[in-house]
This record gives C-alpha cells, structure tokens and sequence, in this order.
C-alpha cells in the first residue's frame, strides 16, 4: 500500500528498532510507495513511511533492493557531495563513500551481503543514516 511521507523532524530523528520476520509484509509498502515517488525517489528507509523499523529499500538497477536490518560492515573512499530527500526540501552536504559492503536480510529472511559503489553505495548509506535517526 502507498504510504504518506513523513516529514516530521523529530519522528525522522528517533533511531529505528531493529526489524523481525514479522515486519516482513513492510516490504510491500516499500515497494508501492517507492514506486509511487519513482520519478523523484531512489531510496527510501521504513521510518519515512511512519514504521520505526530497521528496512530500506533502494533502487539498484531495474528492480528495488528491499534490506532489513541492513549493517554497513566495509567502507572505503570518503568524498563530499549534496543529496536530496523526499522527506526533506532542498539539498544538503554529506559525507559518503565510493564503495561500501552492506550486510542486511532479504525479504525471504535470508541473509545477504552486497558490495557497493558510487550512486548504488550512496543511495543505501543516506537510507542507513533514516535508520539511525541521522537528518542529512
């Protein structure tokens, strides 16, 4: 189901708890919102949505990537650049990273690993950042 975006800064501020199989069904809420915002919209964390739960989702390649619990656990190459969010108006500097590796379930509860870089790696360490409650 499309959900509304929250823009409320002290609900966007609180750090996200962590997800079970039981949230698995947010998956699809990702999804259709994400895909509702597609034209403005590369990513997007569960609390955007109203659920304080540790799932993301991110637009990498022709199919969104749905992560649960997700865990940055390799980064490497800083650079400064300016992203935007659907949550927020305007842009904002942030630090990033060329190429992480990110730890996380997929919506079948098994547990995956991916290696990133540039835009994909960009996309998923902003949503992170929902999950620890961290405003860009």
């Amino acid at each position: 189901m499309i959900k509304p975006i929250i823009t409320d800064i002290q609900q966007l501020r609180q750090p996200s708890t962590t997800a079970s199989r039981a949230d698995l069904t947010l998956a699809i809420d990702l999804k259709d919102t994400l895909t509702a915002h597609q034209d403005h919209c590369v990513g997007m964390a569960a609390n955007m949505i109203g659920v304080q739960k540790r799932a993301i989702i991110a637009q990498l390649g022709p199919l969104p990537v749905v992560m649960f619990n997700p865990i940055l656990t390799k980064k490497s190459r800083p650079y400064q650049t300016k992203e935007g969010c659907l949550s927020l108006t305007g842009q904002r500097t942030a630090t990033r990273y060329r190429q992480i590796t990110v730890q996380f379930f997929n919506e079948h509860w098994q547990r995956q690993h991916l290696t990133l870089t540039d835009f994909a790696a960009e996309i998923v360490q902003h949503e992170l950042d929902h999950c620890n409650g961290v405003i860009i």
